[in-house]
């Protein structure tokens, strides 16, 4: 089957999304060695994320003629494989974004995990149903990706708390103390 190239879509979108946001850092006078590591992070760990989720885009597959299918009856069906690759893949998820934030409180990281999971999921659901997608809608995936967002806060919390490492994490923070 042919398929849409990978990565002649996500190397660009990334390369392009790290400049912006290395310009964002430069232009508030916040660009330090620490927080452009953490774009690169970023980007690079979004583009793995794209490519692995809303790709395969399959240009021949054939057309669905039932309804669309989501998988929204949790824990049915679902292998214990899954649900570690899905935990440990957005463990970042919950170690970035409190990074990115201005010190949110847990919850807010856990609703913004929560939400990029769902948009992950949605375009799974879309490019799955519109473009020939090679991946279903999961509503377990959006659980054990939340889970995995909390076990990254959680570590990230427990770091802070090793003498000497709190200052550290705190260079790589995006926002000035709240």
């Amino acid at each position: 089957m042919r398929q849409v190239p990978m990565l002649p879509i996500v190397v660009p979108v990334a390369a392009a999304a790290m400049a912006f946001l290395l310009w964002r850092l430069a232009r508030r006078g916040r660009l330090t060695a620490p927080r452009a590591a953490v774009a690169v992070a970023l980007c690079v760990y979004a583009a793995g994320i794209v490519a692995n989720t809303v790709f395969p885009i399959f240009l021949d597959a054939p057309r669905h003629h039932s309804a669309w299918k989501v998988y929204v009856t949790p824990f049915t069906d679902y292998e214990v494989n899954d649900a570690v690759t899905n935990i440990v893949v957005f463990v970042p998820v919950g170690i970035l974004v409190h990074l990115l934030m201005a010190r949110p409180p847990w919850w807010r990281v856990i609703v913004v995990s929560a939400a990029i999971s769902a948009a992950i999921e949605l375009t799974q659901l879309l490019t799955g149903n519109l473009l020939g997608g090679g991946h279903l809608a999961d509503v377990n995936d959006l659980i054990f990706n939340v889970a995995g967002a909390a076990i990254g806060l959680g570590a990230l919390g427990l770091l802070v708390r090793v003498p000497g490492a709190a200052p550290l994490v705190d260079r790589f923070r995006w926002t000035p103390d709240a």
